[in-house]
């Protein structure tokens, strides 16, 4: 018999205490986003029920259908690409951007956010393995990123977010996901005066124990809570 969607949250959540323990971090401050991309809304359910408390979606379209199904309050977080034209769908939906990587598309959620007299938060997300099938700021171009986003005051930058190695190994993302810890406590370093460091968002249902030993304090679990998605 297949495991229930709360058996696999609970292992889960085993797994990542332990990992927390192995990295000497307190497990009270690692949040665990369950990517819902693509699963019923009767699953998502039963998943909120069984104690999520954070949705990841790649779409915004597809998430906003869902937010429309769910009463729970939940806090709604976009991890896939977004294209610019997109932007206000997405700041009326989610409470939280992982996926900002080019100035272009700050420039637009900071005039979104002027007009609607709110401030918005977001990761910046690095390509930190340099595969060219992944979105991401180049970490080369790091600071130079940050240093042009300085002055966008609608935007709260809460941090970074990278995807780790495509690999069956999760010990061949170890070096990227300790990179992005490096990058996160250098940016701290320049006292930039949008960047507001609560997040550090790596790791997946393949490699998350790594990445909380590496500093992960969010990790974003689809198929160890769902099962393999079926794809729309």
């Amino acid at each position: 018999m297949a495991a229930s969607i709360q058996q696999n949250i609970e292992v889960v959540q085993m797994k990542i205490a332990k990992a927390a323990e192995r990295g000497g971090r307190p497990l009270d401050q690692i949040l665990m986003v369950a990517v819902s991309k693509n699963q019923p809304v009767s699953v998502i359910q039963e998943a909120i029920q069984a104690g999520i408390t954070d949705l990841g979606e790649n779409r915004v379209q597809e998430a906003a259908l869902k937010q429309q199904q769910i009463e729970a309050p939940v806090d709604w977080h976009l991890v896939g690409h977004l294209q610019t034209n997109k932007v206000r769908s997405a700041l009326e939906i989610f409470d939280l951007i992982h996926s900002v990587d080019r100035l272009r598309l700050l420039d637009r959620i900071q005039k979104k956010a002027e007009k609607n007299s709110r401030q918005v938060e977001v990761l910046i997300q690095i390509n930190a393995s340099a595969e060219e099938s992944k979105f991401g700021l180049d970490p080369e171009y790091f600071l130079n990123f940050f240093e042009s986003a300085a002055n966008l005051d609608r935007v709260q930058i809460s941090g970074l977010m990278t995807i780790g190695k495509f690999s069956p190994d999760p010990e061949e993302s170890r070096p990227f996901f300790a990179q992005l810890r490096h990058l996160m406590d250098l940016a701290e370093t320049q006292h930039f005066p949008n960047f507001r460091p609560k997040y550090l968002s790596m790791g997946m249902s393949n490699d998350f124990e790594v990445a909380i030993e590496e500093g992960a304090n969010l990790v974003r679990i689809g198929t160890a809570i769902f099962g393999e998605r079926q794809e729309a």
